[in-house]
C-alpha cells in the first residue's frame, strides 16, 4: 500500500496535508492520533471508501478504489444483522462479497472463522444475544471470511470494556502472527498502538501530517508495565506535548 502527497479538504479546511506513507505486505501498522485528526479518513481512503483531492493511493500498484477485492474492513461498531445468527452474519458477508461455494461450503467456512476468533460455540446464537466483545469477534470473522490480503480496522475496540479490549488486542496480534495478513489499525490510545503495532505511525492534529514513524522492536506479548514499554509511551506522549501522570495507568489517550 502506498500513499503519495495525499491531500484531503472539507470545504476550505485542509484535513490531510501532503502525507507520504508506505505499508509493506505483512505489517501490522497502527495509525495513532488525537480524535478528529483525520486518521479514520485516511483509513477509509486506503480502503477505497472515500475520495481525496490530491496525491495518489495505491494497493499493489492499483488505485485503492479498484482494490476492494483485496481488502476487508472492521468498524468501531460491529454492524451485524441483529436477528441473524453469528454464523449467518458471516455467511452474509461472503455472499455480499461474491465468495463462491455451495451453501454447505460457505457455512463450514464461516464456522471455521468463528472458531478462529474464539466463538465457534456461539455460531448459532442471534447477534442481538451476544456481548459487545462477541459481536466484534463476529465482525472480525466476517472480514476474514472473504480472505483479504489487507485488514483495515477503525478503532475496533474503543466501545468495549477494558478487559475485553485487552483480550481482543492480543487475539489480533496472534491472528497476525499466524497469517500473512497486512493489518492497519486506527486508534487514539497510545498503549493500544504499542501493544498491537509492529509499527506505529503517529499522526498530528489537523491538518494531519506524520509526526513520527516508529518501528516497535519489543517482543510480543507486550507488557505495558515494563520500563521499555514506558520509554516508548513517553516518547510518543512527548510528541503531543503531553505528560503522563505518575503511577499506574491502563492507557493513555490523545485528544
Amino acid at each position: 500500500m502506498d500513499i503519495r502527497n495525499l491531500e484531503v479538504r472539507f470545504g476550505d479546511e485542509v484535513v490531510i496535508d501532503g502525507i507520504d506513507l508506505g505499508i509493506r505486505d505483512g505489517e501490522l501498522v497502527t495509525l495513532l492520533g488525537p480524535s478528529g485528526c483525520g486518521k479514520s479518513t485516511m483509513l477509509r481512503i486506503l480502503g477505497g471508501l472515500a475520495g481525496h483531492h490530491g496525491g495518489s493511493v495505491t494497493v499493489d500498484g492499483r488505485p485503492a478504489a479498484q482494490s476492494w477485492d483485496r481488502l476487508a474492513y472492521v468498524f468501531q461498531a460491529a454492524r451485524l444483522a441483529p436477528w441473524r445468527t453469528a454464523l449467518d452474519n458471516v455467511v452474509l458477508g461472503m455472499k455480499l462479497r461474491g465468495v463462491g461455494g455451495s451453501r454447505r461450503e460457505m457455512r463450514e467456512r464461516a464456522r471455521g472463522y468463528l472458531e478462529t476468533v474464539g466463538i465457534g460455540a456461539l455460531a448459532d446464537r442471534p447477534a442481538h444475544a451476544l456481548s459487545g466483545g462477541e459481536q466484534q469477534r463476529v465482525s472480525i470473522a466476517r472480514a476474514l471470511s472473504v480472505e483479504p490480503s489487507v485488514l483495515m480496522m477503525d478503532e475496533p475496540f474503543s466501545a468495549l470494556d477494558v478487559q475485553t479490549r485487552r483480550r481482543l488486542r492480543q487475539e489480533i496480534v496472534s491472528l497476525w502472527q499466524r497469517t500473512a495478513l497486512t493489518i492497519v489499525l486506527v486508534t487514539h490510545d497510545i498503549e493500544e498502538a504499542l501493544v498491537v503495532g509492529s509499527r506505529v505511525v503517529v499522526c498530528s492534529p489537523k491538518p494531519t501530517g506524520i509526526l513520527a514513524d516508529i518501528d516497535v522492536d519489543m517482543p510480543y506479548p507486550r507488557d505495558p508495565t515494563t520500563a521499555e514499554f514506558g520509554e516508548h509511551r513517553e516518547r510518543i506522549a512527548d510528541l503531543f506535548g503531553s505528560e503522563e501522570p505518575a503511577g499506574g495507568r491502563t492507557g493513555t489517550e490523545v485528544h
